[in-house]
């Protein structure tokens, strides 16, 4: 079985909501469940040996866009949220993620040879990331707090505007070019992240502030759930100069499973072939280089191929992946080997 190391899940986000409802985190990771995605039963038995598991504060306003008569949509913005009860809720989320270290469901991994040592134990190999960062505030001291914690990945901005830059809304056909870049205080966190080294995710940002962050950043450029623009020209899907950019910088993309980032028309639609990954893959290899690809699931996020299901359809992926080509060193680096170089560099080890 092909190891899997995943970019970027949202099992945080479903395991607290369950538990507002009486559920137990930790029991429903460690026992299985029926539902969502990720859990450490189907996570084993499809060969996910970790990821980065994102703090995500929800928005209780959004509303996707139903596509008109072409099949495009635009879904607004949703409006900032509040930044202590923000708080509140990342502070939860983070709790969970902790009570399931102690616990043994998962072992919360601050290096790269803690992830490594983890996937040797059979152990799921958790990043605590955070996306979109409406509970830390412009002076930065919670940064301190969530990096003792086990932080050490963030996205500036989920797809809604905050203190620190602007993020690109659900929208298809769309630029990314929609809104102004990094705010000042954007400026201050991501220099904060490269002293503290922390990983910063470019997969919700504008292009205005892709390219803030690019001439500010001392990292690689790193996009975790993100496709190609040119083959499905989605919002959130990166332009073929973003590409160039993380090329150049040695940086990464992750591809997400989510069918309205990787179908030609858009659509969410789980009847969405294995083919149409694949073909963002090669694309994205071909622009950036084997070296610069990975997977960045969005599991528990987003509605992905039916042909994988959850994180235990993640072989078939695998599969898909050796009937096209990719084997030896080159499948083991889209599979993990390349997120861990770039966790690597990012947290300057």
């Amino acid at each position: 079985m092909q190891l899997v190391f995943d970019g970027h899940n949202d099992v945080l986000l479903r395991l607290w909501t369950h538990e507002r409802e009486g559920g137990d985190p930790v029991a429903e990771f460690s026992n299985g469940t029926d539902t969502g995605h990720i859990d450490g039963p189907r996570a084993k038995k499809g060969g996910l040996a970790g990821g980065l598991c994102a703090i995500y504060v929800p928005s209780g306003d959004l509303v996707f866009a139903d596509p008109d008569k072409n099949g495009h949509y635009v879904t607004p913005l949703a409006a900032p949220l509040e930044p202590l009860p923000s708080l509140k809720i990342a502070t939860e989320m983070a709790a969970i993620a902790l009570r399931l270290d102690r616990a043994g469901a998962w072992r919360l991994c601050r290096t790269v040879k803690e992830i490594r040592q983890a996937m040797s134990d059979q152990v799921f190999a958790a990043v605590m990331h955070m996306e979109g960062c409406e509970a830390i505030g412009s002076d930065l001291a919670a940064l301190e707090v969530f990096y003792a914690a086990g932080l050490r990945s963030l996205g500036p901005v989920w797809s809604r505007h905050n203190i620190f830059g602007h993020g690109v809304p659900f929208a298809f056909p769309m630029s990314p070019d929609t809104a102004p870049g990094l705010t000042d205080a954007g400026f201050a966190l991501v220099r904060e992240c490269n002293r503290l080294g922390i990983m910063i995710d470019l997969a919700h940002i504008t292009e205005k502030g892709f390219w803030d962050v690019a001439k500010t950043t001392d990292q690689p450029l790193v996009a975790s759930h993100s496709n190609a623009h040119a083959l499905t020209p989605v919002a959130r899907n990166l332009t073929d100069k973003q590409l160039e950019a993380i090329r150049e910088s040695k940086g990464l993309v992750g591809i997400n499973y989510a069918t309205a980032m990787l179908r030609k028309d858009g659509r969410s639609d789980g009847d969405t072939p294995l083919s149409d990954m694949i073909r963002h893959i090669d694309y994205l290899v071909e622009r950036v280089g084997i070296d610069c690809v990975a997977l960045g699931s969005d599991f528990d996020g987003a509605t992905i191929p039916d042909e994988i299901g959850d994180a235990a359809g993640n072989q078939n992926l695998i599969a898909a992946l050796k009937r096209a080509g990719y084997a030896g060193e080159d499948l083991e680096k889209l599979a993990s080997g390349n997120w861990l170089r770039i966790l690597g560099s990012a947290w300057g080890e």
